[in-house]
């Protein structure tokens, strides 16, 4: 996990001056329980969330995952974006994009 936490970009958090170079908590399940992973983002600054084993329920952490992963099933309702048979990154790039549009379409009219 520390090569992951230490490849994470800065966050940018519109506010002014520089920008942060970790987000302040790390949200995971319990596949990820272990003290030594606990000790690597705590020297990094992060505060850990995560679901002990045998302990803790992983319910809460569903609360903050579910987005995410509702968003990759959305994509994966295009059939060209899960297997990918294009070659040439610009146009899965452009499906992708559509694909982003036809989203945030759907969304839209529901409240419309």
């Amino acid at each position: 996990m520390a090569p992951t936490l230490d490849a994470i970009p800065p966050v940018r958090s519109g506010k002014r001056g520089r920008p942060r170079r970790r987000p302040d908590t790390l949200h995971a399940d319990k596949a990820h329980d272990a003290k030594v992973r606990r000790q690597e983002c705590r020297a990094r600054g992060i505060r850990p969330r995560i679901a002990r084993r045998g302990i803790e329920r992983s319910d809460g952490l569903g609360r903050h995952r579910w987005v995410v992963e509702r968003s990759h099933a959305w994509f994966s309702r295009a059939r060209r974006l899960p297997v990918r048979d294009e070659r040439r990154p610009d146009i899965y790039e452009a499906f992708t994009f559509l694909q982003a549009s036809l989203i945030t379409l759907r969304r839209i009219q529901r409240f419309c």
